[in-house]
């Protein structure tokens, strides 16, 4: 019987478990901790596929370049580090060997540049006709400083940074055809929350973080299984300006999702916002339980929620 990508996840996770981890953190968060005594490295590796997460003939190289960074960085902006360096792999067929290879590195030169991130290493190969491109992020923080998904308590405000589902719907436009609305733009170019996760990072009323890349109907409940708790969304409070099912079951949007003391939401929102100018909102609570619950207008909805799986 096929299992989804998060059950195979899960399997591969119990394979090698019994392993010794030579102090590396287990399988469970958006990126992997090393202790290295009052500070921790933090290792993510992630891949983009052509005709999976990115059509050649709608993006430009540039733009592929700059996303194959930035959707690998936002993982550990997510764990509350700051990225340092990275190493890329990519895998070329002939028609996008030369020209479209060099304003790919060009793109993702760009956005090393910008983001202070050096490019240690990596591999090139060549392939039959797709591109396919790995990234391996590394980053550095206080080990105080790290956030989990294991770390949500009952009574925690769930939020998120920014608006949702920008993302998904410019990649129903790309299908479309509409190239140059400003949501197919943004599905192209990716984005990495780095200042708002060290920012957050550093504020012990945050417990549990990650990175929507799923949708957060998918990525909630990655929290709520590592923290043993329920959750309860109302969605009329979810920040969006498009169709609701964007915003919470549209994967790429690349915010941060995460739970923080109720008692600390309200200073950590403004304070968050005169640091970064980017917004925060409250979207819901953690419970008790392992189930999660979706309000509209206060009252449960019938609505099925489920985030994007790659199978």
């Amino acid at each position: 019987m096929k299992k989804s990508e998060f059950g195979f996840i899960g399997d591969i996770a119990a394979m090698f478990g019994a392993l010794p981890h030579a102090g590396f953190e287990p399988i469970g968060d958006d990126c992997t901790v090393l202790p290295m005594g009052d500070e921790a490295l933090v290792m993510t590796t992630d891949m983009l596929i052509e005709d999976i997460h990115f059509l050649r003939g709608a993006s430009s190289p540039e733009e592929v370049g700059e996303k194959s960074l930035m959707v690998n960085i936002s993982d550990v902006a997510a764990m509350g580090a700051k990225p340092i360096a990275t190493l890329l792999s990519i895998a070329l067929p002939e028609a996008a060997q030369g020209e479209w290879a060099e304003r790919f590195m060009r793109g993702y030169y760009e956005a090393s540049e910008r983001e202070g991130v050096a490019l240690v290493g990596g591999d090139t190969t060549a392939s039959r006709d797709k591109v396919a491109i790995n990234v391996v992020a590394i980053g550095r923080a206080p080990m105080a400083n790290i956030k989990r998904r294991a770390a949500a308590k009952v009574g925690d405000i769930i939020a998120v940074t920014g608006k949702l589902g920008i993302s998904s719907k410019g990649l129903v436009d790309i299908m479309f055809g509409d190239l140059n609305t400003a949501a197919a733009k943004a599905h192209r170019k990716g984005q990495a929350r780095v200042a708002e996760g060290i920012w957050l990072g550093a504020h012990d009323e945050v417990h549990a973080m990650m990175d929507i890349s799923d949708g957060i109907a998918s990525d909630i409940k990655h929290i709520m299984e590592q923290s043993g708790v329920g959750a309860v969304i109302e969605l009329t409070k979810v920040p969006t300006d498009y169709d609701i099912r964007y915003a919470t079951t549209g994967g790429e949007d690349y915010e941060l999702l995460l739970t923080v003391e109720a008692s600390a939401f309200d200073t950590i929102r403004e304070a968050l916002h005169t640091a970064t100018g980017t917004t925060l909102t409250a979207i819901g609570t953690i419970v008790e339980g392992n189930s999660i619950e979706w309000l509209e207008d206060g009252k449960p909805t019938e609505i099925e929620m489920r985030g994007f799986e790659h199978f």
